[in-house]
C-alpha cells in the first residue's frame, strides 16, 4: 500500500503542522554493538498512536528480494502510537515514511502496509516506528536498556522483541525525531548492498540534537543563472529532501543579496523582492520589464517550496535583504521599479511583507539586512518600525532575524515589541570559512568604533558575535557561515565540521546557517550560464545539476551539525558508494585539502569581505613594495603582504610582528607565519598521498564522480603549499628588510619560486577543466581562472628576483635551497608541555573565580593569564600568575566576574629556552578551541 493510503486512513491535511519549541539539550550518544544475537531483525514504521493494551496499529509488510544477497525475504512493518499523541499524524512524519519505502523498492523489496499486529507472527523481518512517549516505546526501551531520549528531535533505532519476534523500532522524541529515525533507516538501506543482513545488524542507538538552528541558504542572486532552480519543481522536491535527510531543519531561500550597497546595478531581480511577487492592494508598484504573469509565477513557486520544505519539517525562513527601490534604477539595469514615492516606501513594504506572509503561510521568518547595505540610510527608525509591524500583523507567528552588521539596540527592542521570536545572526569568521572556534580576538580596525559610526556596535558587529551574548539577552543567537571562501570546490573534513557543531552553541547560541556552495554564483551581473555552469570539460558536470557534487559536503555539515560525534559509517557509507575500496583514502585526502583554506582565513586575512577575498583563486598580495596594484583594504599602509593581519589577532601573527619579535629575542606565543606554514605544508604532503593511494584503489580513476575530487583536492593542496612557501618568502623578506642581510633575500627568492610553482601546478590542474570566466561579482578579483593570477605572481616575484640581481650580478644562479642560516627562524619551536587545568564549572557574579595551572615542565619560569568577558569589544586583561609546588594561580576579581557576561580566558607559558606558548592553544587538527569560557552560575 502507498503512502498515499495512509494519509487518506488518516485523514491527513496539507496544513501547517503544529510549532514544537526547540530547546537545545546536551548531546548525548548510545552506540550498542555486538550484544545480541544477530538473527531476524523487524522494521516497523509507525504512523499513528495508539496504546500497548488496547492498541491500533499499522503494518507494512513485504516480500523482497536482494540482487546479489538474499531472495524472497519478507518485511511486515507495524507502525504503533498512543492513541493521544499527534507526532505520527503530521505530514512530514508520512512523507519520511514513503521515502523509506520508496528506499526499500529500489532495493527490490517490495513492501506493504498493515494496521493491525494480527500478523507480527508471520515469517520475516519487521520494522516499528513509533514515538518515544508510546507504551511499546518505553517497553522496548526498558527491556533493551537502553534510555530514550526526551529532547527536541531526538532519535533512537533500538531492536528488541515483540510478542516475541525480534523487531527494530525507529523512535523519536517529536516529529523530527521520528523523521530523522525513519529517514536514518532510509539512508542506511539507500546504501547497503545487503540490507536485509544491515537490519539485522543494527543494534541500538541514540542521538539527539547539539544545535536547534541547523540551516542551510540558497542564494538568488542572478536571473541568468537562478532561474532554471528557482522554477524547477523537481530540483526543490530532491533538494529540500537532500537537507532533511542530513538533518537539516531549516532552510532560507535568500533574496535581496546581489549587491552589498544597490548603486550602479546591472541585475536587479529580487532586489526589491516585493513586487516580484505579490500586487500589494491599494498601490500600483510594478517592476517595468518583468514579463506578463511572471509575478504571478514567481509567488506561486515561493508558495510551492515553502510548502515543500514544511510537508519535510523544514522551517522555511525568507530572506528579504533588499529594500531599496529608487537607487537600484541604475542607467545600466536589467529591471525598474515604479510606482514608489519616499513618503509611501515604508507603508507599502509594511504592507507587503504582510500580504506576502499572508499568501504564503508556510514561510516561518523573514531575515532582514537592516543596515546601509540594504540601501535604507543607517539610523532610519521610522522605517524599521513600520516595516516590522507589517509581520506583526500577519495574523500568525513568524520569526524575524535580524542580520548583527550594524544593528542598534534600538532595532532589537523595535523588533522584539511585535512579540514576534527574534534571532540575531552575526557573521562567522567574517565573510569567509576560518576554523571552527570563534575568534580570540576580532582586528583592531573592528574593535574600536570608527568617528563617523552613530553606534558602537557598528563596528565590532562586522565579523563576529560582537556584545551579542550578554546572559540576559531577550533574542536568539546563531552564526551565518558567509561564502566567500568555498565558492566551487569540493570541502569535506569531519574533524572540522564537528569543530564547528560544538561551537556553534558557543555561550548559549543557537547554531548556524551554512551558504551552500556556488552562492554568489552570476552575482552583480556576471551570470553567464542558465545551468549554472562551472566545468568547462562536459563529462564533469554531475547528472542532475552542479549542486549534486556537494552530496558530501551537505551531508557533512548536517551531521556534524546535528552531533558533533556522529557516527562515521554516517558518511563513510556514501564514500563507499562512490569510490569503493578507495573510501578511505579519498576520506583522509579531502580532509586534509579541506583543512588548507579554513587555516589561511584564521590566520592570514588581507580583507574579510567575500567580495573582495577568495582564497581558492587568490589575486596576488605583493610581499615586496613593488607598486602592484590589488584590492585589498584591510592591511596597515605600506599594504605587503607581511603586513596583513590575522583574522584572530590574539593567536595568530604577521610577518613583520614575528620578525619584530625575532629581532627583539622577544619570546613568540602566538603563532606565527612559520607555524602556519608547516601546518599548511603537513596538510598538503597527507592530502597528496592519501590522493595518490586513493588513485591507485579506485576501481576506475576516469570516473567522473572521483576525477571531481582528485581535481579539487589536488588545488587545495596547491594552495596549501602555495600559501607555505609565500608566508617562509614574506618572512624572510621582512628579515631582509629590517637587516639587510643577502641570505634572507636569498631564501625570500627560493620560497617565492617555490611558491610561483605551486601556482602553476594549479593552473595545469584546472586548465580546460573549469571555465575561463567564473564569475562570482562584477570585479576582476572575484571572475576568471587560476591562470589569469599568474601575471601578478611573476610582477611580484621578478621584482624581488632584480633586488637579488642588483646584489649578486645577472649571471648567478638563483638560489636551490634555503641558506644554512634559515633554520634560525625555519625551525619549529618544541611542542608546549603537558599542562592540567580544571575549568570551573560556573561562576558566581561579583565573587573572586580563582584558576590553577599545574605545569610540569620544571623550565617553566613564567605564566600569565590573558581573560576578558566574551564581549569583542573588550581587549584582554593580562596579568602574572603566582607559582607554588608546580601549581600557577591566580583569581580573577569580583569587580570583574560581576558582569552579564560570560568569561573567557587561556594561558601563556616561558621558559628558560626563550620558547613561549598558549595554553590550551590549537591541537594538531586546528578543530579545537584555543581557550577557555565559563558560564554564570545559575
Amino acid at each position: 500500500m502507498h503512502v498515499e493510503s495512509i494519509k487518506d486512513l488518516f485523514h491527513l491535511k496539507s496544513s501547517k503542522m503544529k510549532k514544537t519549541k526547540i530547546v537545545q539539550p546536551k548531546q548525548k550518544t548510545y552506540r550498542y554493538d555486538g550484544k545480541r544475537k544477530k538473527n531476524g531483525i523487524f522494521s516497523i514504521l509507525t504512523l499513528q498512536f495508539i496504546r500497548i493494551i488496547a492498541s491500533t496499529a499499522i503494518i507494512l509488510s513485504g516480500s523482497f528480494s536482494l540482487i546479489g544477497a538474499q531472495t524472497n525475504d519478507t518485511v511486515t512493518i507495524f507502525v504503533i502510537s498512543d492513541a493521544s499523541d499527534l507526532a505520527l499524524k503530521q505530514p512530514p512524519v508520512v512523507w519520511a515514511i514513503g521515502q523509506l519505502q520508496e528506499a526499500l523498492q529500489k532495493k527490490d523489496i517490495v513492501t506493504d502496509i498493515r494496521y493491525n499486529l494480527a500478523s507480527i507472527h508471520e515469517s520475516g523481518d519487521r520494522i516499528i516506528v513509533t514515538p518515544g512517549e508510546s507504551g511499546l516505546a518505553q517497553t522496548l526501551s526498558n527491556q533493551s536498556d537502553v534510555d530514550l531520549p526526551t529532547s527536541a528531535e531526538s532519535l533512537a533505532l533500538i531492536s528488541g522483541h515483540v510478542q516475541n519476534q525480534k523487531v527494530l523500532m525507529i523512535t523519536g522524541a517529536d516529529m523530527r525525531g521520528l523523521v530523522y529515525g525513519i529517514l536514518e533507516l532510509s539512508d542506511r538501506v539507500a546504501y547497503s548492498e545487503t540490507p536485509i543482513a544491515m537490519l539485522r545488524g543494527i543494534e541500538a542507538s541514540v542521538e539527539q540534537p547539539v544545535n536547534s538552528i541547523r540551516s542551510m541558504t540558497r542564494l538568488f542572486v542572478s536571473d541568468v543563472e537562478d532561474k532554471s532552480w528557482f522554477y524547477d519543481k523537481t530540483f526543490w522536491e530532491s533538494y529540500l529532501s537532500m537537507l532533511v535527510t542530513q538533518r537539516f531543519n531549516r532552510f532560507s531561500l535568500t533574496l535581496g543579496l546581489g549587491y552589498d550597497s544597490p548603486k550602479e546595478v546591472l541585475d536587479s531581480y529580487f532586489i526589491f523582492a516585493y513586487p516580484y511577487l505579490v500586487d500589494v492592494p491599494g498601490y500600483s508598484v510594478r517592476v517595468r520589464g518583468l514579463a506578463k504573469g511572471e509575478r504571478d509565477k514567481n509567488l506561486a513557486m515561493l508558495q510551492f517550496i515553502s510548502e515543500e520544505a514544511s510537508r519535510r519539517g523544514l522551517h522555511f525562513q525568507l530572506g528579504l535583504w533588499g529594500h531599496a527601490y529608487e537607487s537600484i534604477n541604475s542607467p545600466d539595469v536589467n529591471y525598474i521599479i515604479e510606482g514608489l514615492t519616499e513618503d509611501t516606501h515604508a507603508e507599502y513594504c509594511r504592507n507587503a511583507v504582510r500580504t506576502l506572509l499572508q499568501a504564503c503561510p508556510s514561510i516561518d521568518g523573514i531575515t532582514f539586512r537592516a543596515h546601509y547595505e540594504s540601501g535604507i540610510p543607517d539610523g532610519s527608525k521610522s522605517f524599521w518600525e513600520t516595516v516590522f509591524q507589517g509581520v506583526a500583523e500577519c495574523g500568525r507567528r513568524v520569526e524575524i532575524d535580524l542580520h548583527a552588521k550594524g544593528i542598534t539596540y534600538e532595532q532589537t527592542e523595535m523588533a522584539l515589541s511585535t512579540g514576534m521570536p527574534v534571532r540575531v545572526t552575526p557573521k562567522l569568521t567574517a565573510e569567509h570559512m576560518g576554523l571552527p572556534a570563534h575568534q580570540a580576538a576580532i582586528r583592531e580596525m573592528e574593535r574600536v568604533p570608527s568617528p563617523n559610526n552613530a553606534h558602537p556596535r557598528n563596528s565590532i558587529a562586522r565579523y563576529g558575535y560582537a556584545d551579542f551574548l550578554s546572559n540576559d539577552r531577550n533574542y536568539g543567537v546563531y552564526y551565518r557561515l558567509w561564502p566567500g571562501m568555498q565558492k566551487i570546490l569540493l570541502w569535506g573534513d569531519p574533524v572540522l565540521a564537528a569543530g564547528y557543531g560544538r561551537y556553534a552553541s558557543f555561550c548559549g547560541s543557537l547554531g548556524m546557517e551554512v551558504s551552500e556552495p556556488l552562492s554568489f554564483k552570476g552575482r552583480q551581473g556576471s551570470g553567464v550560464s542558465p545551468e549554472r555552469r562551472i566545468y568547462a570539460d562536459d563529462s564533469l558536470i554531475p547528472e542532475g545539476g552542479n549542486w549534486r557534487k556537494y552530496l558530501y559536503t551537505y551531508r557533512i555539515w548536517g551531521r556534524h551539525l546535528y552531533n558533533p560525534d556522529a557516527d562515521p559509517e554516517s558518511y563513510r557509507r556514501y564514500l563507499r558508494a562512490e569510490f569503493g575500496t578507495a573510501a578511505l583514502n579519498v576520506e583522509k585526502a579531502l580532509a586534509h585539502a579541506s583543512r588548507v583554506l579554513p587555516l589561511i582565513t584564521s590566520s592570514h586575512l588581507p580583507a574579510g569581505s567575500a567580495m573582495t577575498y577568495w582564497p581558492e583563486m587568490y589575486t596576488n598580495m605583493p610581499i615586496t613594495q613593488s607598486g602592484l596594484d590589488h584590492p585589498y583594504g584591510d592591511t596597515p599602509k605600506p599594504k605587503v603582504f607581511g603586513r596583513v593581519s590575522p583574522l584572530d589577532p590574539a593567536m595568530f601573527s604577521p610577518a613583520n610582528e614575528f620578525v619584530d619579535d625575532l629581532i627583539e629575542g622577544r619570546p613568540h606565543a602566538r603563532y606565527s607565519p612559520v607555524d602556519v606554514a608547516s601546518w599548511l605544508e603537513g596538510f598538503a604532503t597527507v592530502s597528496t598521498e592519501q590522493l595518490s593511494l586513493a588513485q591507485q584503489n579506485v576501481s576506475d580513476p576516469t570516473d567522473p564522480s572521483f576525477r571531481r575530487v582528485f581535481i579539487d583536492v589536488s588545488v587545495q593542496s596547491g594552495l596549501g603549499m602555495f600559501f607555505a612557501q609565500k608566508l617562509r618568502a614574506a618572512v624572510a623578506f621582512t628579515l631582509y628588510e629590517e637587516k639587510g642581510d643577502l641570505d634572507y633575500l636569498r631564501d625570500a627568492v627560493f620560497f617565492y619560486r617555490a611558491a610561483r610553482s605551486a601556482w602553476v601546478a594549479i593552473i595545469q590542474d584546472t586548465e580546460n577543466v573549469y571555465v575561463d570566466k567564473l564569475g562570482f561579482g562584477q570585479f576582476p578579483h572575484i571572475r576568471g581562472h587560476w591562470k589569469d593570477r599568474l601575471p601578478a605572481i611573476d610582477q611580484d616575484l621578478n621584482y624581488m628576483e632584480q633586488l637579488l640581481r642588483g646584489k649578486i650580478g645577472k649571471s648567478a644562479a638563483f638560489p636551490k635551497e634555503p641558506s644554512a642560516s634559515a633554520s634560525e627562524w625555519l625551525d619549529p619551536r618544541p611542542p608546549i608541555s603537558s599542562c592540567e587545568h580544571a575549568i570551573p564549572v560556573g561562576f558566581d557574579p561579583g565573587q573572586p573565580l580563582e584558576l590553577t595551572l599545574a605545569s610540569p615542565s620544571p623550565l617553566v619560569h613564567t605564566a600569565k593569564i590573558h581573560y576578558r568577558h566574551v564581549n569583542q569589544a573588550e581587549t584582554y586583561q593580562i596579568e602574572s600568575m603566582s607559582e607554588k609546588d608546580g601549581v600557577w594561580r591566580y583569581t580573577i576579581p569580583g569587580g570583574f566576574t560581576d558582569s552579564d557576561y560570560p568569561l573567557m580566558y587561556f594561558f601563556e607559558l616561558l621558559d628558560d629556552s626563550g620558547h613561549a606558548w598558549f595554553y590550551p592553544g590549537f591541537e594538531p587538527d586546528l578543530a579545537n578551541q584555543p581557550y577557555y569560557h565559563v558560564q554564570r552560575s545559575k
